[in-house]
């Protein structure tokens, strides 16, 4: 790769345009994707690493999310499901990750929700994190820890969300109160507010709202939270409530009820929080 000169000063221009340095098929995708903003090329050159085992978890995963951007979600999804056998131990999780936002892009919610059903079950049995109680996680360029506890809040609070645009408001305001039980926000009361709504259930709704705009839970402290605790209450001043379709997975939920009480092994100190 060739370098930009300024004031005399040559600089790279993997570190002018924050690629990775080298010559290899991955290098020159992340230059096509990142410098020439060529989506095409990129797919191109990040096929020619994948065939050539060139930092490939990377390059499906970035090659995944160009095709999103290009709107051939079902196809990047295939790439990921098909080629993701290739790639370490390690990566699954990420790749898991990406996976879970195409399955958001394109609507597939029976997807999302076996998904984190499946990641669930992998912190129960306590092979998330590689058995640590932490680990280190990426937003916006920045590094910040996550503990088990949060993560399992996180992924019940999607599963929460998941069940409701399916309208299974009982399998959501379960998921959703175990996410509480762990750790509790101002977001996921609202959710749960929402689906005793949904339920007729209003004085249990309205108690929750209560306890949300009186600040009991972290998280009430910004406009688009204060605008739901809002749209929710006109909600409940309605006469006539409507009971939405009211599904049940039975399995499921009668499991995620009893896990409680779990047997002392290899498993998580979580676990025993979720018991109190």
């Amino acid at each position: 790769m060739e370098s930009h000169s300024s004031n005399s000063e040559a600089i790279p221009i993997h570190v002018l345009h924050r690629v990775p340095s080298g010559n290899g098929p991955y290098v020159r995708a992340k230059y096509a994707q990142i410098v020439e903003k060529d989506p095409e090329a990129a797919i191109i050159w990040f096929w020619e690493a994948i065939n050539a085992r060139d930092r490939i978890d990377s390059a499906i995963k970035d090659m995944a999310m160009v095709m999103k951007q290009m709107n051939r979600t079902e196809e990047a999804i295939q790439v990921i499901k098909s080629f993701r056998t290739l790639c370490p131990k390690n990566s699954q999780e990420s790749l898991d990750n990406v996976l879970m936002d195409l399955y958001k892009k394109c609507g597939k919610v029976d997807e999302q929700i076996a998904m984190l059903k499946r990641k669930l079950k992998r912190i129960f049995i306590g092979e998330t994190f590689n058995g640590k109680p932490t680990k280190v996680a990426r937003s916006h360029g920045k590094k910040f820890q996550v503990s088990v506890k949060q993560e399992t809040s996180r992924l019940l609070g999607n599963l929460g969300w998941a069940y409701m645009q399916k309208a299974n408001y009982i399998a959501a305001e379960v998921v959703y109160r175990k996410a509480q039980m762990i750790d509790p926000d101002a977001s996921k009361a609202l959710n749960l507010c929402q689906c005793l709504i949904k339920q007729g259930r209003r004085e249990e709704a309205s108690s929750i709202l209560d306890d949300v705009v009186q600040g009991r839970f972290p998280g009430f402290d910004d406009d688009k939270s204060r605008k739901r605790a809002e749209q929710l209450a006109s909600e409940l001043k309605e006469t006539d409530p409507i009971l939405q379709c009211l599904d049940f997975e039975d399995d499921f939920i009668e499991a995620l009820q009893q896990w409680v009480n779990p047997v002392r092994s290899k498993r998580l100190p979580i676990f025993e929080e979720i018991a109190c």
